[in-house]
């Protein structure tokens, strides 16, 4: 959710559509069945606006060293078919070295410009740039590394005005339109995002308006009331996933968000992502979908999966861990086998080595899992306090939003003892009672 996420820093960096970290790069692609065009999801197509009533609309784009990108974003903004005088707008820098900032001055005065000292993230920059907005009536999210057609905007928006619901996202092409970046969004039961639709070939299912979990916030447009009311994006997050927890949190308040495909756009890969050392990106990878359920999920629901979750997570920490080879000095079983040349000797002999050492080597991978889980436990007070602050807005049960994840039970990884955690602790924990029917995985995968 990828978010979905492909905006680490604001240039659409970051990996590729489904939320999921860049390293180690998960096992299992997004399920096929998540693709399918769903009958219950399905909404009616909106009617053509007429151009007096036509919304002001303020278009957010977020930046760092994505000078590259600029010329054909804002190119493709400049021939929207929308009167001019309704639109404005706004790039938010964060802190660029490359000679952003000097281009757009030079190139695209027409751009509302603004220059943060530092890089404060994607969920931070996206609500500074609502709150500098001049009265708009829509606000309007889009990645710096994105063209749009030129009657994008006119199709996001007439939902909206139609009062059909409080949010849509765009379908969004790769580069050169041969495969779907995106058509919509789902999850998980434990928070890891689905891009609908993600590296498939364009067909006739992407073509139905439907109801979505989240609208992507690399191209999405939102009721800037009911954006300030919900409470924008979740600047802790500070990237990933902040579309996903908005999405989520936004069905929860009684509001809805759809996927319209007439408005297209074409994405660009990038690479600041890539250019971040991998756990940084893994800790907000990990943590940010586990916050995500903590403050969505009502207290039922939540009782039932934060078990389930937590032990996922740890299961993928140990994966990644690299402590599979110091397994055995920890268990005194292998230690005194005379099988494996044990007795007391060759443990005494073993303990004394150790006594040099008080520490073993773990994945930098693995210990940024830790600490994004720990952001939760070791601050549980505060994260109470802010699902408390979601729960009191509740207007929509779970059990109305479950329908909207696409694929609850899908299975991230292929190692066999992830597989068999999750399919265990399903049937376990009863959460194919009230989660939607969905293919369990085979441990075998």
């Amino acid at each position: 959710m990828s978010s979905f996420f492909e905006r680490l820093f604001g240039d659409g960096a970051g990996p590729d559509a489904d939320h999921v970290p860049d390293t180690p790069r998960p096992s299992a692609p997004t399920p096929r069945s998540a693709h399918a065009a769903r009958p219950d999801l399905e909404v009616r197509t909106s009617t053509p606006i007429a151009e007096k009533n036509l919304p002001r609309c303020a278009i957010v784009i977020l930046n760092l060293n994505g000078r590259h990108h600029l010329e054909p974003c804002f190119e493709s903004l400049a021939r929207l078919d929308y009167p001019h005088d309704r639109i404005e707008v706004i790039l938010i820098d964060n802190a660029s070295t490359d000679g952003s900032v000097e281009e757009m001055r030079e190139k695209h005065g027409w751009v509302r410009l603004v220059v943060n000292e530092i890089n404060v993230g994607f969920a931070a920059g996206c609500n500074q740039g609502a709150r500098l907005a001049q009265r708009p009536e829509v606000l309007v999210f889009l990645n710096n590394d994105i063209r749009v057609d030129p009657l994008f905007l006119r199709e996001l928006v007439a939902p909206l005005v139609h009062k059909e619901c409080a949010a849509t996202t765009a379908k969004m092409f790769s580069w050169d339109g041969k495969v779907m970046n995106s058509a919509g969004g789902g999850m998980n039961f434990h928070g890891i995002g689905i891009q609908r639709g993600y590296l498939e070939a364009p067909g006739p299912e992407f073509d139905v308006p439907q109801k979505t979990l989240f609208a992507c916030g690399g191209a999405m447009a939102m009721d800037a009331e009911v954006f300030r009311e919900v409470g924008g994006f979740d600047e802790e997050f500070f990237a990933y996933y902040e579309d996903v927890d908005l999405g989520w949190r936004t069905w929860v308040m009684g509001y809805s968000v759809h996927y319209v495909p007439t408005a297209r756009c074409w994405h660009h890969h990038s690479s600041t992502s890539r250019r971040m050392p991998p756990e940084t990106i893994r800790l907000l990878q990990t943590r940010n979908p586990v916050l995500a359920c903590f403050k969505n999920y009502d207290d039922q629901n939540l009782r039932v999966l934060m078990g389930p979750i937590f032990a996922l997570y740890m299961r993928r920490m140990w994966i990644v861990s690299g402590l599979h080879e110091h397994e055995d000095e920890f268990r005194i079983e292998k230690l005194t086998n005379p099988a494996s040349g044990g007795g007391l000797k060759r443990m005494f002999d073993m303990a004394e080595r150790a006594l040099g050492r008080s520490d073993i080597g773990i994945k930098r991978t693995a210990a940024a899992d830790l600490i994004g889980i720990n952001d939760l436990l070791g601050r549980f007070d505060h994260w109470s306090a802010r699902r408390a602050e979601v729960q009191r807005k509740r207007k929509r049960s779970d059990a109305e939003i479950f329908g909207l994840f696409l694929k609850p039970n899908w299975c991230i990884e292929g190692e066999q003892g992830y597989r068999e955690l999750q399919r265990g602790m399903t049937l376990y924990m009863g959460l194919d009672r009230f989660l939607p029917a969905d293919s369990l995985p085979d441990p075998k995968g």
